[in-house]
């Protein structure tokens, strides 16, 4: 996918009076060079959109439980990009305002997912047995790692988009060029970590990953995250050391009975001014991403269990090939969003508007999450067995239109995912 449930824009840029002149609009390969950052964080949200919901539930996490250690993105999104904006529009450091705080969620990324990957053999190493369903040690050090991750993701989000405003100076349409390159590497990094997600044999690049305490599956996740590692790192090194970032040096700081103004504050006067269709704006984006939120945390695990009809424990081996299914669909997801969101200002004046295109690409998500119910239907009435010579029964894969029915679904939803993350 091309965005995440915390991928949003991060909020409009704080300003201060009497601050130096704003500097003139970089050079469009600078703006390409950041933009890529994108490519690798979103590499590592393709992994956690494809293989965790699965993961957690092997680690021995209930089901049920798994939407409350996925409210880390929504509100680690609400509190993490605002604070992380307000903090970055202010900074004075002699290596920008932006980059220091890019290069720190990259560290913290690194660490995160290494957590979350070593999380089973931490976990054993440290008491867990390896014959329990249940592996309290690994799940602790999966849900600290976890949420460590969703911050450092929204630590580096909103920074880098503010990054290409910086860069792109007061040029609007330098500024929704650099967006439409930063939403095209975020398909790039979704097509990357959902095709990796979805190879069985990844973990033979990198066998040490296949311990007593981690499965195929396990290891196949761990050798990912090592590859979203490298990969994120390079790329932000790159970036950060070809682009270069003047420093920030205000000259006098807006203030409020002798105080800089609280940024909460700042925040509550902001929404009290908003206008009405403002409002509606935003309760209309609020039930949108409602709507993909739990899309974004079952669609691999919805394609395991509903479509093709496996289980964790019973025909496990058909509920990895219907994940690994549900994963080529999210790498289809992403090129269908990748492409759209090249062209979205044609797409805009075809449909008449910015408005028009918005509020169809909506409808087209409702449609779409509601055919999600009538592929299931299917799927189990047609359900299909085979019965060797003793008797017992072996579920077969699902047929090719019911397959074809759930990867067209994960395709067309690229088209909206694409609009509402622009």
């Amino acid at each position: 996918m091309s965005t995440t449930i915390n991928d949003k824009l991060p909020p409009p840029p704080f300003h201060f009076q009497n601050q130096s002149p704003e500097p003139p609009q970089r050079p469009i390969w600078q703006i390409v060079m950041v933009a890529a950052i994108a490519a690798g964080v979103q590499f590592g949200w393709a992994l956690q959109l494809s293989l965790l919901t699965p993961y957690v539930q092997l680690l021995g996490i209930p089901h049920t439980w798994s939407p409350f250690i996925w409210l880390c993105g929504p509100i680690s999104g609400m509190i993490v990009q605002p604070v992380v904006g307000y903090y970055s529009d202010r900074c004075t450091s002699r290596f920008g305002r932006r980059r220091p705080f890019i290069a720190g969620g990259s560290i913290l990324v690194a660490i995160a997912v290494f957590l979350i990957g070593y999380a089973a053999d931490i976990g054993v190493s440290s008491g867990d047995k390896v014959e329990n369903s249940a592996k309290p040690r690994a799940i602790g050090v999966f849900v600290v790692g976890f949420w460590i991750l969703d911050v450092a993701n929204n630590m580096l989000q909103g920074p880098c988009r503010a990054l290409l405003a910086d860069l792109s100076g007061s040029n609007s349409g330098r500024i929704r060029t650099g967006n439409s390159v930063f939403a095209f590497f975020m398909g790039v990094g979704n097509v990357l970590g959902y095709a990796a997600g979805s190879y069985t044999r990844l973990y033979n690049m990198l066998p040490f990953t296949k311990t007593h305490a981690c499965d195929v599956y396990c290891a196949n996740l761990k050798t990912c995250f090592f590859i979203s590692i490298v990969l994120l790192l390079s790329v932000t090194v790159v970036a950060l050391t070809t682009v270069p970032e003047n420093v920030f040096r205000p000259e006098n700081v807006e203030v409020e009975g002798g105080k800089k103004m609280i940024f909460f504050g700042e925040m509550i006067g902001a929404l009290k001014s908003l206008s009405r269709p403002m409002w509606i704006l935003l309760l209309v984006t609020c039930l949108n991403w409602i709507a993909w939120f739990p899309f974004l945390i079952y669609d691999t695990d919805w394609m395991g269990k509903e479509v093709y009809g496996g289980k964790l424990k019973k025909d496990s081996a058909m509920y990895s090939t219907g994940v690994r299914a549900g994963a080529l669909g999210l790498l289809l997801n992403s090129v269908v969003a990748g492409v759209v969101s090249l062209g979205i200002e044609q797409l805009a004046r075809v449909c008449g508007g910015v408005k028009r295109l918005w509020g169809g690409v909506n409808l087209v998500l409702a449609v779409c999450l509601g055919m999600t119910v009538v592929v299931t239907k299917v799927a189990e009435a047609s359900r299909r067995f085979t019965v060797d010579q003793s008797g017992v029964a072996t579920l077969l894969p699902p047929s090719a239109g019911v397959k074809g029915g759930a990867l067209a679904l994960f395709a067309v939803l690229g088209v909206p995912l694409s609009v509402s993350s622009n």
